[in-house]
């Protein structure tokens, strides 16, 4: 079985910054691409940011600029960096990982992580 462990959500005021995990353990596995979801109440869940194998890195239009996504291939660690938050960022946030385990192609989510920016 392949586990996805997020951390980093927190309580934070507006113009301040965050930095998300999330780690991929198991064993039979590997990764081709990460990122992050996130959904706030009473909307649906929309993608923040992307990495696939080769590095290349998506963005929603709305963090360009103030949210980075940067992947650890060794410790099989995918991380958003959150600066300059905004109210409307407050979400939970789910990290993903798309990945071939046991030789076939498997989706993985993470347990959630409450990110809440205060005006």
């Amino acid at each position: 079985q392949v586990q996805l462990v997020e951390s980093g959500g927190d309580l934070v005021q507006a113009g301040g910054s965050l930095r998300l995990s999330c780690a991929a353990s198991g064993s039979s596995f590997s990764i081709n691409a990460m990122g992050w979801y996130r959904q706030a109440p009473g909307k649906q869940r929309e993608l923040v940011a992307s990495i696939i194998s080769g590095g290349m890195t998506n963005y929603a239009d709305s963090v360009k600029g103030r949210f980075t996504i940067a992947r650890d291939n060794a410790k099989n660690t995918v991380y958003l960096q959150m600066n300059s938050l905004k109210p409307e960022d407050t979400a939970v946030y789910y990290c993903y990982v798309n990945m071939v385990y046991v030789g076939r192609p498997l989706s993985k989510w993470g347990q959630g992580t409450q990110v809440t920016v205060s005006s």
